[in-house]
């Protein structure tokens, strides 16, 4: 199996992060370097590599990522005003770190398009 995470070190409490959502399938926590106002990382506790390795069994727990982010949009109050999710796969779209997430951002109002010229050093 692949080398352990930063994501696996977290959902094992092996390194602390602030976690404001668990359940058996996936977990939620603020980001380090957050982008927005409120910025949460949702991650399934299986990992997954990237979007490219998700199978047909993970369907359920990549459906479930979204059903969290609903929660927590309701519970953080923004689900009318509205928040933007995002999945990066691989180095060109942005992923650092091999275990597929959600980027949740809101509280602020989002500009399109979401990308710049140069990656972030």
């Amino acid at each position: 199996m692949s080398q352990e995470t930063i994501f696996t070190k977290i959902i094992n409490r092996e390194i602390p992060a602030d976690i404001i959502y668990e359940d058996e399938l996936s977990l939620a926590f603020r980001d380090i370097n957050p982008q927005a106002p409120f910025h949460v990382l949702i991650i399934p506790k299986k990992k997954i590599a990237t979007i490219n390795d998700i199978t047909e069994q993970d369907a359920p727990i990549v459906g479930h990522l979204y059903v969290v982010a609903a929660k927590i949009a309701k519970q953080q109050g923004f689900a009318e005003d509205g928040f933007r999710v995002v999945m990066n796969c691989n180095e060109h779209g942005g992923q650092t770190v091999f275990h597929i997430h959600l980027h949740m951002l809101a509280g602020k109002l989002m500009g399109w398009p979401p990308y710049q010229d140069k990656k972030k050093g």
